[in-house]
């Protein structure tokens, strides 16, 4: 089992006319092999900037960051093994994929990278992970991103993603920027992938339907401070922070909204 602890980070930044902003206060967590947290907040919570220190875009102002009691190296092998153990499903899937190259050429890439497999096996590989992402390989293999819909480029994002076989994975707001049709099909896929490999994934949401029905634990973050975590079903239902709570009333019926968003439909 891998766990990545999140241990007592804060992080602030340097605003020109306006001095230090702090976006992270404290936070601490830890996510292992086979969990589900959401983290829950408005824009400016600090949610995004979780996912870039995790990912090493960003560096904390304190705090520490172990994968398996480790620090992470700062550089080097070691940095890229890290890196290979830890991936991130970025928002916005227009935006995340080089439209200059082919599919092909986005999911081999971390392979040939990472050496995952033998060189012979790459195509191979490359087409077990666009089925993994339930994507028809001959039709999408030899395309570009914007030949597409969104649905299918968050795919191949997530596909991407998976190449280097990691332990963890960070979706930032992985289908805000999708048509409701299609947004439960790529969580589905998510939450599929989660348990067939025994994935841990931090799902970073403003949506507290989505967080409690994919999820086991939600923690609130709120001006960069936790403020509530627990069990979904118990932060959904009971909050007890008077955010936890207007974020939940904003959303009067999770069940109703949940329950919508089935309805839709969940092809992409």
């Amino acid at each position: 089992m891998t766990t990545l602890e999140f241990s007592g980070v804060s992080k602030r930044y340097r605003v020109r006319g306006a001095g230090d902003m702090l976006a992270l206060d404290d936070v601490s967590f830890e996510l292992s092999s086979g969990r589900t947290i959401a983290l829950v907040g408005q824009s400016g919570s600090g949610k995004s900037t979780i996912a870039k220190i995790l990912t090493q875009l960003e560096r904390p102002t304190s705090g520490r960051i172990l994968l398996d009691g480790r620090p992470i190296p700062r550089r080097g092998g070691g940095l890229r093994r890290y890196r290979q153990q830890v991936r991130m499903v970025f928002q916005d899937p227009f935006a995340s994929l080089n439209p200059y190259h082919t599919i092909r050429h986005h999911v081999e890439r971390p392979l040939r990278l990472d050496r995952i497999v033998p060189a012979g096996q790459v195509d191979a590989e490359t087409r077990r992970l666009l089925e993994r992402v339930r994507l028809d390989v001959d039709r999408v293999i030899d395309r570009r991103p914007h030949e597409l819909s969104g649905g299918q480029r968050q795919r191949v994002a997530i596909a991407r993603a998976l190449a280097s076989r990691p332990s963890l994975l960070v979706a930032d707001e992985p289908v805000s920027m999708l048509d409701v049709s299609i947004r439960l099909g790529v969580l589905n896929l998510l939450a599929d992938l989660q348990r067939e490999s025994n994935l841990g994934v931090l799902y970073i949401t403003h949506d507290l339907a989505t967080a409690r029905h994919f999820s086991d634990e939600i923690m609130v973050l709120h001006h960069g401070e936790v403020v509530e975590r627990g069990v979904a079903d118990e932060v959904i239902l009971r909050p007890q922070h008077p955010y936890t709570r207007a974020l939940r009333d904003a959303s009067p019926d999770p069940d109703a909204h949940f329950a919508a968003s089935v309805t839709t439909g969940s092809r992409s």
